[in-house]
């Protein structure tokens, strides 16, 4: 990306997109095919076309949201990915409040980028299913969105932080911390109980579908005489074990280097990965 470019995208000013905002960058194309949308120049781009492109689900209600897996597959300089999400968080914790990552709990090293409003909406919903109008404590979510959301944009915090960050709101205690984990919106550190991850509230099935749904894909090509594909053909699979579309899997094992795309004068080619 050239100096420019790069300093023109840094002025433009960002914005949590609503489900019916036009891409602030201006309108842009979704087709329906993967490999129509395999690369991009611009992160933002590529963050915006995947949330529209994100699956319907059943049964499960989460906000769109996209791993950065994803984005390495979909963008060509994985520096300037990390790059351009360190800025965006940083302009989110500014003032425009547009992103937020995420680690996310499968045993590997996966990480989500949600848009802010599509954060707070799911909060909203996780609020509302797991309180009751006269539940002792529910002052704490409040609080939370208030006081930690805006404030504190890394993917952890440490206990005596988010009880700082709390007590702005009121008396905070244990059973208000107890409150924003049963809710989901906290998980509590394994190998550091002083510490917690922030979390996407509700998302435990797709996680389960996100492992299961890699394996699949991953199995289907290894049964293969050649261990590939043709992308489209792929795409148009169907899975039993996850919630996921094909597509999601397939930017998301591209992206962690499992699986490599080839040209070829029939298409694009998918194909297990030897390194």
């Amino acid at each position: 990306m050239t100096e420019q470019s790069s300093s023109s995208r840094k002025k433009k000013r960002l914005r949590s997109p609503n489900d019916n905002d036009e891409h602030p960058l201006g309108r842009i194309e979704t087709s329906t095919r993967l490999e129509d949308n395999l690369t991009f120049s611009d992160t933002l781009i590529a963050l915006q076309l995947m949330r529209t492109q994100f699956p319907k689900l059943e049964k499960v209600v989460t906000r769109p949201f996209i791993l950065r897996s994803q984005l390495y597959s979909s963008v060509k300089d994985r520096t300037q990915v990390d790059r351009d999400l360190e800025y965006f968080v940083l302009q989110s914790l500014k003032k425009d409040r547009v992103l937020r990552v995420f680690k996310l709990n499968t045993g590997q090293d996966d990480h989500a980028i949600m848009f802010m409003d599509d954060y707070l909406k799911q909060i909203e919903f996780s609020v509302r299913r797991s309180t009751g109008k006269n539940q002792d404590g529910n002052e704490v979510f409040e609080w939370f969105e208030r006081y930690v959301v805006h404030s504190k944009l890394d993917v952890s915090i440490d206990h005596l932080e988010l009880y700082s960050l709390l007590s702005h709101g009121g008396d905070a205690s244990d059973k208000h911390i107890t409150l924003l984990m049963n809710a989901g919106l906290l998980i509590r550190q394994l190998i550091d109980p002083n510490m917690y991850w922030f979390a996407i509230p509700s998302i435990g099935p797709i996680l389960k579908g996100l492992s299961q749904g890699r394996k699949e894909i991953l199995s289907l090509l290894n049964r293969r005489k050649y261990k590939e594909m043709l992308l489209c053909s792929l795409e148009n699979t169907r899975l039993r074990l996850s919630p996921l579309d094909v597509r999601f899997h397939l930017r998301d094992l591209i992206g962690s280097g499992h699986i490599k795309t080839v040209q070829t004068p029939t298409g694009f080619l998918a194909r297990i990965s030897k390194d």
